[in-house]
């Protein structure tokens, strides 16, 4: 899997909640160009919700056609996930871009890669960009440990402490429930 820098992504799901959320920094090298970017966007009549680490134009680009693929498949985000990911490999234009996804509904989380890949998180907690392991850490100690917070709680607290540690990532969440 591609390594994506410039942000972080999480989604987890508890106790039958799903949330994703995303820090809120645009970088460009070393310096921050943004810091309010929402890297979230609700799809397919508010029942599935993306969220993309990597370049945002490459994103908006694979976000438009991951919708695409959502309408004509009915909504079965899996289904549209592996269609956009053959896409993604496939198209000599598509293969150009430089972004990662994470798509949720009710019922599943997945990583969408453009090498190909689209993975369901055995531990149901998914995270891309530059602070990813450090919020999945997160996530996965409060799952084990933390039982009793939400979904939103875990994704909330994941990307606060990423972002006290990753450069490329901020304290200006956007955080989303299913």
């Amino acid at each position: 899997m591609q390594k994506i820098k410039s942000t972080t992504v999480i989604a987890v799901k508890h106790n039958g909640n799903v949330a994703i959320g995303a820090d809120g920094q645009a970088s460009m090298g070393n310096t921050i160009a943004k810091s309010n970017v929402k890297k979230i966007r609700k799809l397919y009549e508010n029942k599935v919700i993306a969220g993309f680490a990597g370049s945002t134009a490459d994103a908006f680009t694979l976000l438009d056609r991951f919708e695409e693929k959502l309408n004509g498949y009915g909504g079965n985000m899996k289904r549209a996930s592996i269609e956009l990911a053959k896409d993604w490999r496939m198209d000599r234009y598509l293969r150009k871009l430089e972004a990662m996804l994470i798509a949720i509904n009710k019922e599943e989380i997945l990583i969408i890669s453009g090498t190909g890949d689209v993975l369901e998180p055995d531990n149901q907690v998914a995270a891309i960009g530059s602070g990813a392991m450090y919020a999945q850490s997160a996530a996965l100690a409060l799952k084990k440990h933390a039982p009793h917070l939400t979904a939103e709680e875990m994704v909330r607290e994941s990307l606060n402490i990423a972002a006290d540690i990753c450069i490329y990532t901020n304290h200006n969440l956007v955080i989303e429930n299913l």
